[in-house]
């Protein structure tokens, strides 16, 4: 059986504070069901951030996008989720990683070790335990099973560990993956999960809506593939039958999308979420 489709808005930026709550007020005018904060230096710390989102929104989610397991005190760390599941009244999500390419710098800034892939996935599992022990022993948390847990990537050794451990797995392809590449990382976590797989939600980041590409991307790399996965485009309703399509063919029901897009991608929103 299909997951309904749900969508989050990844944001981790703003002029001032005041733009921050508005850009999380908005997220939740739209009907998008999270607000998903990057771990970068360069991007809001986003613990504080969610933080700040949560308390002017009544129904928006709010998670990481995710934390990056490797320059992180796995305890300290769960310490510290309880009390922002409890401040946000149970809207919490915690996405986690083994680190996307320019962590090991930011490990660095922060004078913690980046470690091997081997170890830096053997955090990812060790920090998943720490939250859930910490939301267990908690008087305050409000998730008290923990809050769902989202796992990123598409290697065969992310996806193993998402198998056992993830709520939601977010498929880390890059950016030009087909429709069809997306089909390999799927079956290897299929396999890997077994029965287990169904109970698994299947998220993707789309990386532009329409035609125009985001800001951010060098100019010499505007050009991705048409058929690119993390493209969409079309009218709305178009663009609401290719991530139909997708659910059945590949199980895909979480969609998140750059602050950039929340508005071009709404009237997909409203035609798909919670069908």
């Amino acid at each position: 059986m299909s997951k309904e489709f749900r969508f989050g808005v990844v944001a981790g930026m703003a002029p001032d504070a005041a733009a921050w709550t508005a850009t999380a007020r908005h997220a939740e005018d739209l009907g998008y069901s999270t607000l998903l904060v990057p771990d970068t230096l360069g991007t809001l710390p986003p613990l504080l951030a969610m933080t700040a989102a949560a308390t002017v929104t009544t129904t928006l989610r709010v998670g990481t996008f995710v934390l990056a397991a490797p320059y992180r005190n796995p305890p300290q760390l769960a310490h510290e989720l309880a009390g922002l599941d409890f401040l946000s009244g149970g809207r919490l999500e915690v996405g986690v990683g083994a680190g996307r390419p320019a962590a090991e710098e930011d490990a660095r800034a922060l004078g913690m070790p980046y470690g091997t892939a081997a170890e830096r996935v053997a955090l990812v599992r060790t920090v998943i335990g720490e939250v859930r022990t910490a939301f267990a022993g908690s008087r305050n948390t409000v998730q008290r099973q923990g809050p769902p847990i989202m796992i990123a990537g598409a290697r065969p050794r992310m996806l193993a560990l998402a198998a056992e451990e993830a709520d939601i797995v977010a498929l880390a392809v890059q950016a030009d993956t087909t429709e069809e590449g997306l089909r390999g990382p799927v079956g290897t976590l299929r396999e890997a999960a077994g029965a287990r797989f169904d109970d698994i939600e299947l998220s993707m980041n789309l990386l532009q809506i329409g035609d125009e590409p985001p800001p951010w991307v060098p100019e010499g790399l505007r050009t991705p593939s048409a058929e690119a996965a993390a493209i969409l485009r079309g009218s709305p309703r178009e663009m609401a039958d290719t991530l139909l399509r997708r659910r059945d063919e590949l199980g895909l029901s979480y969609i998140t999308v750059s602050g950039f897009f929340a508005d071009a991608l709404a009237p997909v929103v409203e035609l798909l979420a919670g069908s």
